[in-house]
C-alpha cells in the first residue's frame, strides 16, 4: 500500500520572514525623470530608491553629463542598465529596418527587456517592487507602463501631487540642476536617433553633433538597400534632409511655426514669458511632423 503523501514541513522562521520591498525610479536623462528623482528625494528622503538608466549606447553626450550631475544631487550613483545585445545586434535581428513610431524596437528591446531582466530575479524570489514613473498631472493623453509581472506596481506621483510642466521646471531650477543641455536645441528625449525628431532637429543634430548625423545616415542608407520602406525622418531621407536649400526651408518653416504657435499657448500670468529662455520645441503643435514620442525614452 502506497503512502499518503506527508505533509511538508512547516518552517515558522521563512513564515515570519518580512516581504523585501524595493523602490526603483527609472531615468531617461530628460527633464522629467529627473525632476522626479529631486520630488522623490525631497519629498520622501526615508525610502531607499534605486535609480537606473537603460544605456542604448546610442545616447547624446549631453545626457552622460546630466546623469553625472544628477547623481551629485543625488548623492548615490545610478544603476546602469547595459542591454546584452546593442543598437547594432538589433537592427540586423530586424532585418536592418530602422524603427519607427509603427515599430519601436528599440525600446522594446533596449530599454523596456533591460528592466524587466533586472528585475526578474527579484520577482522571482516574491520581492514587491514599487517602480516610480514621471508622467505629469498635465499629460492625461499619457498612458502609463502596465506591469505583467506579478509583485510589480507602478505609481505616478506627479499626477497624485497635482505637478504639472511648470511644476517640473521649477524643481530641476530650485534645485540647482536646470535643464540637460540638449534642451537648449531638442526635446524629442537623448536618443541620438529618435525617429520622433521633428525636422528642424535633425538639422540641429548635424550642427551640434555632426559625427552623430553622419552615423544616421549610414543606418538609413543601409536600411534603404536592405529594403526598408521607413527612413529616419518622415517622408524624406537625411541625405535629402541635409541639402543647403532644404535645411533653409525647414529653417524658415520652424520660425513661421513658432511664431503662429506661440498665440496658442496659454500665458500664466504669475510667470511672464521671457525672451532671453531658449524655445521649447516640445511646446510647439507637431500634427504636420506626426509628433510624439516613445513613454520610456522621453521622460
Amino acid at each position: 500500500m502506497t503512502r499518503a503523501a506527508e505533509a511538508p514541513t512547516r518552517n515558522p522562521a521563512s513564515e515570519n520572514r518580512a516581504v523585501v520591498h524595493r523602490h526603483v525610479l527609472g531615468l531617461s536623462g530628460g527633464r522629467d525623470s529627473a525632476a522626479l528623482a529631486v520630488y522623490m528625494r525631497q519629498h520622501h528622503p526615508s525610502l531607499d530608491v534605486e535609480y537606473f538608466f537603460t544605456d542604448t549606447g546610442k545616447e547624446l553626450p549631453e545626457v552622460y553629463e546630466f546623469l553625472g550631475r544628477l547623481e551629485g544631487f543625488l548623492g548615490k550613483s545610478i544603476v546602469r542598465l547595459n542591454p546584452h545585445r546593442d543598437f547594432d545586434f538589433w537592427l540586423r535581428e530586424y532585418g536592418h529596418f530602422l524603427p519607427s513610431p509603427n515599430t519601436r524596437w528599440c525600446t522594446k528591446q533596449l530599454k523596456l527587456l533591460p528592466f524587466r531582466l533586472w528585475l526578474r530575479p527579484a520577482l522571482a524570489a516574491g520581492q514587491q517592487i514599487t517602480s516610480y514613473v514621471a508622467i505629469r498631472a498635465d499629460e492625461d493623453d499619457r498612458q502609463g507602463f502596465t506591469p505583467k509581472q506579478s509583485g510589480l506596481n507602478v505609481v505616478y506621483p506627479f499626477r497624485a501631487a497635482g505637478i504639472d510642466k511648470q511644476g517640473v521646471l521649477e524643481l530641476l531650477s530650485d534645485s540647482g540642476l536646470g535643464l540637460p543641455r540638449y534642451y537648449n536645441w531638442r526635446s524629442r528625449s537623448g536618443c541620438t536617433f529618435c525617429f520622433f525628431q521633428q525636422k528642424i532637429e535633425w538639422v540641429n543634430l548635424k550642427r551640434n553633433h555632426p559625427e552623430a548625423f553622419e552615423e544616421a545616415k549610414l543606418y538609413e542608407k543601409s536600411a534603404l538597400d536592405h529594403g526598408s520602406p521607413f527612413t529616419w525622418s518622415m517622408g524624406e531621407s537625411l541625405l535629402e534632409l541635409e541639402r543647403p536649400e532644404r535645411v533653409a526651408e525647414i529653417e524658415a518653416d520652424f520660425q513661421e511655426r513658432k511664431r503662429r504657435d506661440r498665440g496658442r499657448i496659454p500665458i500664466n500670468p504669475l510667470r511672464p514669458p521671457r525672451t532671453d529662455e531658449p524655445t521649447d520645441i516640445d511646446d510647439l503643435y507637431l500634427e504636420d511632423e506626426g509628433g510624439g514620442a516613445c513613454l520610456v525614452c522621453h521622460k
